[in-house]
């Protein structure tokens, strides 16, 4: 992923030093909706983004200098999947989730790459994905599984 200024933040491509710094944002990020759902555990949230983590699909985000959430797109057979979409709770709302989405999805576009995404039941981030053209593909108790062909939304 390229490395890109935007308004006070940047994204650039992540190295396997971030690993730490994201954990902990993950940790914060989905709290509020992990507790919600009863399922807000510290180690296992902070765990599942260490065994998942692929610093060759993940971009990070900084603002201010520092690391302020991250991103990963990875290749799958017949799709990418968007995963690790995470911002500090002290820079959410500035419209860069929106910024950073629409660019990946730019790029998807352009290369005619479905994309497909699963966000927590209830979470507010599930509007951010609706107003970028994904739609419900399937529901668990816990997750929603959703899916946006090259095109959706523009």
């Amino acid at each position: 992923m390229s490395t890109s200024t935007l308004r006070g933040w940047r994204l650039r491509p992540a190295t396997f030093e971030d690993v730490e710094p994201i954990a902990g944002i993950r940790a914060s990020a989905m709290r509020p909706d992990l507790e919600r759902l009863g399922r807000y555990d510290e180690h296992r949230v902070r765990q599942r983004l260490r065994d998942a983590y692929v610093p060759e699909h993940t971009s990070v985000v900084e603002a201010g200098g520092a690391v302020a959430g991250c991103v990963a797109l990875r290749p799958s057979e017949d799709c990418c999947w968007l995963e690790h979409f995470y911002l500090a709770p002290e820079v959410q709302g500035r419209g860069i989730g929106t910024a950073v989405l629409a660019g990946l999805l730019a790029r998807t576009d352009a290369e005619g790459v479905t994309v497909r995404l699963n966000v927590l039941q209830g979470s507010a981030a599930r509007g951010l994905y609706e107003r970028h053209g994904f739609t419900p593909e399937r529901e668990d108790p816990v997750d929603v599984f959703m899916v946006r062909p090259p095109g959706a939304g523009s």
